[in-house]
Order: C-alpha cells, then structure tokens, then sequence
C-alpha cells in the first residue's frame, strides 16, 4: 500500500470523512477547545471538595487522573491523525469495534453533555443571580443557554474563536493564582511568612482520610477532566489534523499537569486542608485567608466565564456526536442536516433542547438529589467513552498488524503500546467498579447502563435494516481509505 493512501492529508481521505462540515477550526482554536471543556465551574467550585475528602493527599489523585487523561489521548491522537472525522470515536466504534456498540456509546456520550452541561448553566446563572437578584436563576441559566445556542448555530470558526478567549480567561487566573501561592508559600507576600510543610504535614499528615480516599475521589476528578476528548471531535473542522491534533495533544496533556496538579500542590501548601469545602471556591477562599479580599469577587467573574465555556464546548461536543450519529443511521437522519455555513443546526437544537429540559429540572427539583444524581450520571458516561477510544485504538493497531503495514509508518503513534492502552481500560474499569460500590455514586449506574444498553437494543434489532439501505458512498470505510483496497 503507498504512503499517499497512508497519508492523513490526501484529498481521498479528506474528502471521504469531512463530510459536509468546514474545516474552520485554527490551530489556537483547537489548543483552547480542549482546555474549555475540561475547566469548568466544577473545577473551581469542586477542587474544594476534593481535598476536603482526601487532604493534602488530593494533588495525587489529580496527578493520577491527569497521567489517565494523558493516555486516553494519546489513543485518540493515534485515531484522530490517521482518520481525521467528525464525531470521530463513535464512528470508530462502529468500524473498529462493533456498530451495535458504536450505536449505544454514542448515545451515551450524547447523555453525558446533555446532563452535565446544564449544570454549568445553573452555576452560571447562580453566579448572575448574586448580582443581580432581582432577576431568577432559572431566567439566567435560560439565558446562557440560548446565548451558547446561537454561538454554536454560528460558523464553526466563530465559536472557535469565542472558545479560544473564554479559555484564555481562565488560564491566566490559574496562572495568577499559582503566581500569587508561590509568593505566599515563600512569605513574600501575606501575613503567613514560609509556609514550608506546616499544612501539608499537619491534621492528620499527607493521607489524613486513608489512601483509599485518593481512588474514591479519582472517579470524580476524572469527570472534571472530561471534555478533552472534544479534540478528537474537533478533527473533522480542523486545520491540518495530521500537524494541529499532536500539538494539541501534547499541550493539552501539559496543561493539564500545569492547571491542575500545580495549583492544587500549592493550594494545599497554603492553607489547612480543612478548611476547604463547597462553600465558594477554593482559590478565592485561600487568597481571601492572606488578606487578598478582591480574590471572591474576581474568582466570581471567573467561575462565570468557566460556567459559560464549559456549556459552549459541551454543546458542541454532543451536538457533533449527535450529527455523527445521524449520519450513521444511529439517529434520526433530519439530525445530520448541515446548513450552508457547514453547521449542523438540527444535532444543535435537539441537543440544547435536552439540556434547556434539565435546566428545568434542576429549578424544580429542590432537594438536589437530581442535581447529584445527573452528575454522577455525567460520570459513568463519559468513562464509557473513554473506555471506547482506547479499546478503538487497540483495534485499530490489531487490524493493521494483521494485514502487515508498518507501524513505523503512522505519524502518531502511542507510546508503549499495548501497555498504555490497557492500563487506561483497566484503570476506568476499577473506576467503575468503585462506582458501583459508593452508595452515593451507585445510582448513576441506574440510567447510566440503561442509556447505554437500550440503544444498542434498539440498533441490534431495527436499526441495521436503517443502516443497510443507506448508500455505499454515504461514507467511505476504514479499509477502503485508509489500506487502500
């Protein structure tokens, strides 16, 4: 097979997965896409749970979770260079694994955003409440989510581009937060004078819940961390996948380490870890504690500006796996229409319409056991996911293995393969495992499966007679493009 049939790039392949969707998406747009789904207001609101449950001890549970982030993305990477496709792991379920479960992880992925990202609207309109009461959180959160609606509906570069600066706002506050923690720990600036290892040691030492406490809350950090699989989605609307999607793999996975393991290491550095909660966030409650008392207003805008960036992501991403979808015959077809700015109109409003319906949900719903129950849900989902993009990956270099192409080859490959690979599954299986042993996460396992399951259901017994009426060059196959038979 010749390396022009291999090539990422050739207009064959280009041509055959784009589809009808434009390739609008800058390289800095895709650098920042990522990031936006992954820090949301949970991450600013939630990293304060975290170490109130496991103390000092939480910046490793964020360093495992990131090393996990790190090699679902790579397996996607692997994916995303060689068959650059919208809606990219569902359709390489359906090539690689098994259409009937490309069919179920595809849906439940839909029901990950769907649940989570009105979440983000809450918190934003909470946010928007506090200053200006006189207007209902539910009035705002409906606000923001016909706000991201039309951003969305607009031309793909155009959310690209709104993405790229709501990211941006939160990684410079992280930015000055490490800055200013730095300063504090050295007694540069605060009332403390050097911090040294009195907090980190102290109540109860550097595993003060037990290290059982670290896995427990994983399966947690693990859902703020999804939303960097969007860049596998991304590829279809992107630049040149075969140079941006590695960069951005490689940044992202830095960042991450940066964003997340750096400022949580300090946090912990300098204040007692009890005294961390759900209160506010964390970050402002820790610069408020040396005297910095701009920190809760500042950090206010900022959660804002999360809430709103993580809901633009999350509707995007569910709205491309629900186009993907559509195209394969997994939905119905109405929503894989694509209009003449190359936007997929139809998968947006169905999947904001699922999200406006749990915004509602959660006003009415005052007990916030749906609240938690949603996320929890958001959980399960999104690890099923991942569990699939690695298992596609394993797949993927199995089939080419058998057929005897050079490996040598690929552009982008992972590293340490098969360890890396079966490490990820593993490890989000005993995620899983521990889901299911927490009362209090077990009952995502509840809608969860089903969400999963019936639509394979569905797909095993009527949908393939929808899929096989469909047309032979509707879409163009992973043996026909890639090894070019």
């Amino acid at each position: 097979m010749s390396e022009q049939v291999c090539n990422s790039a050739s207009p064959q392949k280009e041509e055959a997965y784009s589809s009808e969707l434009k390739r609008g998406l800058k390289p800095r747009h895709l650098q920042l896409i990522a990031l936006g789904g992954i820090i949301g207001s949970c991450y600013f609101l939630g990293t304060g749970y975290v170490v109130e449950s496991t103390g000092p001890a939480a910046v490793l549970a964020y360093l495992l979770g990131g090393l996990l982030v790190y090699m679902v993305m790579v397996c996607l990477g692997e994916l995303a260079v060689h068959i650059p496709i919208s809606g990219s792991f569902v359709n390489y379920a359906n090539d690689f694994i098994n259409p009937t479960w490309g069919c179920g992880v595809g849906w439940s992925y839909w029901t990950t955003w769907v649940t989570y990202v009105p979440s983000e609207m809450i918190a934003a309109g909470i946010i928007m409440n506090n200053f200006v009461p006189a207007v209902p959180t539910v009035y705002w959160a409906l606000f923001f989510g016909a706000l991201i609606t039309v951003i969305n509906l607009a031309y793909v570069g155009t959310f690209g581009e709104l993405e790229f600066w709501l990211a941006l706002i939160k990684i410079v506050a992280i930015i000055m937060f490490i800055v200013m923690a730095v300063l504090i720990f050295f007694g540069v600036i605060g009332e403390q004078g050097f911090a040294g290892s009195t907090h980190l040691f102290s109540d109860g030492g550097l595993f003060p819940m037990g290290i059982w406490a670290v896995f427990l809350t994983m399966v947690i950090i693990l859902v703020n961390f999804q939303g960097s699989e969007i860049i596998g989605l991304a590829a279809g609307e992107s630049q040149e996948p075969e140079k941006t999607i590695p960069k951005a793999i490689k940044n992202v996975s830095i960042r991450i380490i940066v964003l997340y393991v750096v400022p949580v290491a300090l946090l912990v550095s300098i204040i007692p870890w009890n005294k961390a909660g759900l209160e506010e966030s964390v970050f402002a409650m820790a610069l408020n504690s040396h005297g910095f008392k701009w920190a809760g207003a500042l950090f206010s805008f900022v959660v804002l500006t999360a809430a709103i960036s993580c809901s633009n992501s999350g509707l995007y991403a569910t709205s491309r796996a629900m186009y993907s979808l559509a195209k394969e015959g997994m939905a119905p077809r109405l929503l894989a229409k694509v209009n003449k700015r190359g936007v997929p109109y139809n998968a947006i409003i169905f999947s904001v319409a699922g999200c406006w319906i749990g915004v509602i949900a959660f006003t009415i719903d005052k007990s916030e056991m749906l609240f938690t129950y949603l996320l929890a849900l958001s959980g399960f989902t999104g690890a099923m996911a991942w569990i699939s993009i690695c298992w596609s990956q394993l797949k993927f270099r199995r089939r080419l293995e058998s057929q005897n192409y050079d490996i040598n080859k690929l552009k982008f490959k992972v590293p340490f393969f098969p360890y890396f690979t079966h490490f990820a599954i593993w490890v989000q299986l005993a995620c899983l495992v521990i889901v299911a042993l927490n009362p209090d996460l077990r009952a995502s396992l509840y809608v969860g499966l089903p969400m999963l399951i019936l639509p394979m259901i569905w797909y095993h017994v009527w949908g393939k007679k929808q899929r096989a009426v469909k047309a032979d060059n509707d879409r163009v196959k992973f043996d026909d493009v890639f090894m070019g038979h």
